[in-house]
């Protein structure tokens, strides 16, 4: 079972897309779409689902496309997340309340809560600038990596 589901992935490369041109033009989702290796509808579906939530503005007309709504250091692993999938929950019982008739003597209900914590806490500090940054990083060592090769 994945965690992060597919569209959550593609969500997450259309972001980083966006972060790469924060401060600049907008981006159509066309250009998202090719540039991430999406399909046009689905890029489209994304985009808007990511406008309600608030991550994205969108600006219509000849120039018009997409921008992130806040810098890229003001949004988070979790916001994007969320906006695709809903809330990242290792078990129902951490959603609902009213999910399990056992949960007040559950023996793993209070592990799981640590854990989701920590989980949450960890994905809320991942920024979109830290994931472009890594990102550009990645990409450098490649390059290095390839010219050393050619040597």
């Amino acid at each position: 079972m994945d965690v992060l589901r597919r569209n959550t992935d593609y969500a997450l490369r259309a972001m980083i897309h966006l972060a790469g041109n924060w401060g600049k033009e907008p981006v159509s989702t066309r250009q998202v779409a090719q540039k991430e290796d999406v399909s046009y509808q689905l890029a489209c579906k994304l985009m808007q689902r990511l406008n309600n939530a608030g991550l994205v503005r969108s600006q219509m007309g000849p120039k018009g496309g997409f921008q992130l709504s806040r810098k890229p250091s003001r949004i988070n692993l979790v916001e994007v997340i969320e906006a695709i999938q809903g809330p990242l929950a290792l078990n129902r019982c951490l959603l609902d309340v009213n999910t399990c008739v056992r949960q007040k003597s559950c023996p793993v209900k209070a592990k799981l809560t640590v854990l989701q914590k920590h989980i949450d806490q960890y994905l809320s500090a991942i920024t979109l600038a830290e994931l472009l940054q890594n990102g550009r990083a990645n990409e450098k060592g490649s390059v290095g990596e390839l010219q050393r090769r050619k040597k």
